[in-house]
């Protein structure tokens, strides 16, 4: 059978519809029915065939292509939205709740009103639902959310100057952890390593088992190395550049230098 994948989100998970005979391009606009509610999203992969039993469920299809009405609906959701932000804020506050109002979302047809907030505490939210609900007269959902998804829906800037990654093409968070910093002989330093969301930044994971492979091929600090020039100590790793930095004593002259070799160029030193 023939799928399609469609996000709801620049860097949303990809849902599959089967596209019918719809002749569907990626970036186009969509819309398909998603969780009984009716949804606009755009397509992110090309349209292929794949074994009926590759899924365990059946496929929606996809309603139509968006045509000018639908875009300009949608607009006007998007608008509304921001506003229900600001609505939510508000009512928030003066029932004494502590929570951020960050984003908000209708659906398509407007049947649900999805607002993600953030909060230090468990927020007893039920009194603001009925509030917004007699505003809206559809349903109202609160999604609290943690820290990596605030940053990802804030979509800032990062410390080397591009938006985050979270927000330009990370369709899911990897889990991180410190093992990949001390891998990567990256400082320690929780500012140096931290996202703007607090924890480890993504970028961690992306070269970490290139670096694994790296180290595997070349010996450690402060191991004996055979030269060209003479016997050795490592004294430095440059995993990116591959390249040993290696502290040669010049019998000759009884000097030391430092220089750096390919691993290929050199062997390790057996003790007898």
């Amino acid at each position: 059978m023939k799928v399609v994948g469609v996000s709801f989100k620049k860097t949303g998970k990809i849902y599959y519809y089967n596209p019918l005979d719809f002749d569907l391009e990626i970036g186009d606009k969509v819309i398909v029915s998603s969780n009984s509610c009716i949804e606009m999203g755009s397509v992110k992969t090309s349209i292929r065939e794949i074994k009926e039993d590759e899924f365990d469920h059946d496929l929606n299809q996809i309603i139509r292509k968006a045509d000018k009405d639908d875009l300009l609906k949608f607009e006007k959701n998007k608008k509304d939205a921001k506003e229900a932000v600001e609505i939510c804020q508000k009512k928030a506050e003066k029932l004494g709740l502590n929570l951020h109002a960050i984003e908000a979302e209708f659906t398509f047809d407007r049947k649900k009103l999805l607002i993600y907030f953030s909060s230090n505490n468990r927020v007893d939210f039920r009194k603001l639902v009925k509030e917004l609900a007699s505003i809206y007269r559809n349903r109202i959902e609160l999604r609290q959310i943690g820290v990596r998804d605030h940053a990802k829906l804030v979509s800032s800037v990062g410390i080397c100057g591009q938006k985050c990654c979270c927000a330009r093409f990370l369709n899911d968070f990897e889990p991180l952890s410190i093992k990949m910093a001390k891998e990567q002989d990256i400082t320690l330093d929780p500012n140096k390593i931290s996202g703007l969301c607090g924890r480890l930044m993504c970028c961690l994971s992306y070269e970490n088992e290139n670096y694994k492979i790296a180290k595997k091929a070349m010996p450690k600090v402060g191991e004996k190395i055979q030269t060209e020039d003479g016997i050795g100590v490592v004294v430095e790793n440059n995993y990116v550049k591959e390249k040993c930095k290696i502290r040669v004593r010049i019998e000759e002259d009884d000097t030391e230098i430092e220089k750096s070799y390919c691993p290929k160029d050199i062997r390790r030193v057996v003790d007898k």
